[in-house]
Formats: structure tokens, sequence, C-alpha cells
């Protein structure tokens, strides 16, 4: 199955180097090369297959670089494992840290040191708005400063510790000749909540060349989640139809998925604002909130125990649960009864709890497929699925 790539600027999945590649659930995965033809409004995407060296779930990498040896770090790691690439940059570009002997970046890391839990002492970065929920694994490549992680770094783990929570990650360090003792322990005190997936990789001067064989041999002592622990899925059953979903991997779906081994959940649910059905589900579970734009199809847990089936757009912060599989904004709106009276809802594991209803419908004039499964005549600008391709336009 092809996977869909990503893209990333600032605040957007962009290939790294033009070759960020999606976890596949296979050993052997297939990646996508993106081939972009610039003189067409829209470029249809060719994809050729390679194998990986790890079969590791949906996986992020996060990088600051300030000489350049992190982002080759990255390069050599994305040939080895499939991920999304996200790089961090300061807010105030051409700074020099390393200026009358590190002074810029001294003051930094000691603004950092004087009050860790203050906001205001982490130097500004540009915004990032990727939704840290998607991924399993978390990888961070940082350089090291007098000792310390990168201040640019700290910003972005300080900002996002609390939605990386539960996640497994590892950690890459750059530096020149200094040990990386003081930048594990600044990772461990910005991600308290998180799995750290084994011993941090040391990236110096002097084996920075052999970096891919470094890499390579790290990779398998990293106990990451794999592409196994994210198919997890969901089976939600309303008037008689029952339908599945994807759990993303955090710990409000581990709670879930807990209380669900000792049976299953039933719950009243009711319309609310034109866009979701929504019901409280008797038990309480951890919350990972974020800020989150929903799409038809997202399963989102409110309050810790309120569990919306959105079959509409809203925004707002709370925890993401997980996707209805294949379902067109069309096909949820009929199976929840948008707009109708209150609906009884039973989640589970497994897929007893009634019996599907298989419907076939008619042949479609509509050629395309926007990833969210919407049914569009006239694609607009984006990502769409055409006969099994995917097309930019």
């Amino acid at each position: 199955m092809r996977q869909i790539m990503m893209l990333l600027t600032s605040s957007k999945l962009l290939p790294f180097g033009q070759s960020s590649k999606l976890i596949g659930s296979h050993l052997i995965a297939t990646l996508a090369a993106m081939l972009l033809t610039c003189c067409s409004s829209d470029s249809e995407v060719k994809a050729e297959t390679s194998q990986t060296t790890a079969n590791i779930g949906k996986t992020l990498i996060v990088y600051y670089s300030y000489t350049g040896n992190c982002r080759e770090i990255v390069s050599s790691l994305t040939a080895q494992v499939e991920a999304d690439v996200l790089e961090i940059q300061p807010a105030e570009k051409g700074l020099k840290y390393e200026a009358n002997n590190y002074a810029l970046g001294t003051q930094l890391l000691n603004a950092i040191k004087a009050n860790p839990n203050d906001a205001s002492s982490y130097p500004a970065i540009d915004p990032v708005n990727v939704s840290l929920s998607d991924y399993q694994n978390i990888i961070i490549v940082t350089p090291l400063w007098w000792s310390q992680m990168a201040a640019i770094m700290q910003t972005f783990l300080f900002n996002n510790g609390a939605q990386m929570a539960g996640k497994h990650v590892g950690l890459i360090v750059s530096s020149h000749s200094s040990g990386i003792s003081g930048v594990v322990a600044d990772a461990q005190r910005l991600l308290p909540s998180v799995t750290w997936a084994g011993d941090a990789l040391w990236i110096n001067a002097s084996n920075h060349s052999n970096r891919a064989s470094l890499i390579e041999n790290w990779l398998p002592t990293q106990n990451f989640q794999t592409s196994n622990d994210m198919t997890q899925k969901l089976y939600i059953t309303i008037g008689g139809v029952t339908k599945t979903a994807t759990l993303v991997s955090n710990s409000s779906t581990e709670a879930l998925v807990a209380q669900l081994q000792q049976g299953d959940i039933t719950y009243e649910a009711h319309d609310y604002g034109n866009f979701e059905k929504v019901g409280d589900m008797g038990h309480s579970f951890p919350q990972n909130n974020e800020q989150i734009t929903t799409e038809p199809g997202d399963l989102i847990l409110y309050q810790g125990s309120n569990l919306c089936i959105y079959y509409d757009t809203n925004s707002w912060n709370f925890t993401r649960i997980g996707r209805l599989d294949y379902m067109t904004q069309a096909d949820i709106k009929q199976w929840v009864n948008a707009g109708g009276g209150n609906v009884t809802v039973t989640l589970s594991l497994n897929n007893t709890t009634a019996v599907h209803r298989v419907t076939t419908k008619a042949a479609t004039s509509d050629k395309f497929i926007s990833l969210n499964g919407t049914h569009t005549k006239m694609p607009s600008k984006g990502v769409y699925i055409d006969n099994c391709k995917k097309i930019i336009k």
C-alpha cells in the first residue's frame, strides 16, 4: 500500500533533502522518492522501492543544526529509517553564537539554567505546528553547546514536552570532543514523561565521517515502537453498524485500550455544535491536550472522559485518540445520525459487537479523493489520490 508522504515547512512536513519517508507496516517498507515536475501546476509523484534497516512505527526526526554537522547526521539517519523530518530554527536569524568565545551561546544557556521553568528564559524559535500525537517515536538530533544541549533545541523540548509524554524517544548528540552527559541531563529534565528508547548516540569530530555505521549499529539497541504497535484498531458500533478506527499512540489511548481489555464500553452520545457526536464514556483517561483543528472522522478525547466523533471541523485544545478508517464525511454523518437525537455507542477491541452492514455504491463520476476521504470532481490545491496515484497541486 502506497504511503502518503507529508510535507513540512517550519510548521509543515517537508522531505529532508527531498527524501523524507513515512513508516511502512512491514519489515520491507515502500519508500517514496519524490520527483516534482516544476513546469506544471499538478506534478505527479513517482515512487521507487528500497529496503530499510529498521522496522519501527511512525517516526519523527527533530533536529537543530548550527554548523551543518547535525544536518549531515540526519541525512545519514533518513537513509536507514523511514521518518518525517522537522528542522528547528531560531526566530532571530544570523546570530553568531560562537563569537567572542561563545559569548552569546553562553548567555542563552545561563539564562535557561537560572530559570529553567520560565518560558521567557528560552530563546524564541520559529513556530512549529506539527501534530506530535501522530508519531510513536521521536528521534532528537542536537548539537552540544559548552557541555549542554543547544539552547534552540531546549526551547523546542520545553514547549512540546507535554505533547511528547508516552512517546519512545531516541537521542543523538553531536559535539567536537566534549562528552554528552550534560546534554542527556538536559533532555531528561525537559522530557520527564517520555520512554527513553535506549542510550544516546554520541557523534564527535573524530568519528563524524563514520556516522552511517554508527547509526546502523545504534538503531538496533533502541527500543522504538514497531510498526505492529501502531495498528491497534478500535471497533465502534452505532445503530447495529460497526466501523473501525486506527488509534494513535499516546498515554490516553494506552489507558483506553487497557480499559477495553476488561470489557466493552457503551455510552450515550448526542450532537454538539453541528460538528460532532459526543458522550461521556464513564471512565477518565489521561489527557495529551494540544491545539487541534479536526477533520471529519477524527476521534477526540475531551476533558478526559468524553469521546467526540467528528463529522465536521472544529478547533480546540484537546487530545487526539484516532481516526475512522475509509469513511467519507457523508458516510460518517449518516452513520452517527448527524443532527438527530441521542445514539448508543459501543467501543470494543474486537469485531464481535455487531454484524457489519455492507453496501455497494453506484458508480460515480468523482475521479479524485482528498486525503480526508472526500470525493471531489475538481481538485483544489493540495494532495489527492487519483486511481491509486498521488498528485500534488
